[in-house]
């Protein structure tokens, strides 16, 4: 499932335009480092990575669908923040820290 959805989150991000810096899928979270085109709000790309990956997580695990069924596969929310605010560098660390949990 996991291979699952890295491939959907780098295809969703392709189509739009752009692509996954680097990125960590932990047991039940996805950390993210995203370089989009600036003409992208930020909330629509967030929309169209988990709705399609949702979908699409649900109709291969059908008995994902029951267990949500009436629920959200993801949270509501995400955090996000501009390479610009912090370096880089300091977002790597960030992710390498977290694919060793």
């Amino acid at each position: 499932m996991r291979e699952l959805i890295r491939e959907i989150i780098v295809q969703t991000c392709a189509e739009m335009g752009g692509h996954i810096v680097q990125g960590v899928l932990g047991r039940d979270h996805v950390h993210m480092f995203l370089s989009i085109p600036p003409k992208l709000a930020l909330s629509n790309v967030m929309q169209r990575i988990k709705g399609r990956s949702s979908r699409r997580i649900q109709m291969e695990f059908p008995e994902l669908r029951k267990r949500y069924w009436g629920r959200r596969f993801w949270a509501r929310g995400y955090f996000s923040t501009t390479s610009g605010n912090v370096t880089d560098d300091i977002i790597t660390q960030y992710l390498e820290l977290h694919s060793s949990k």
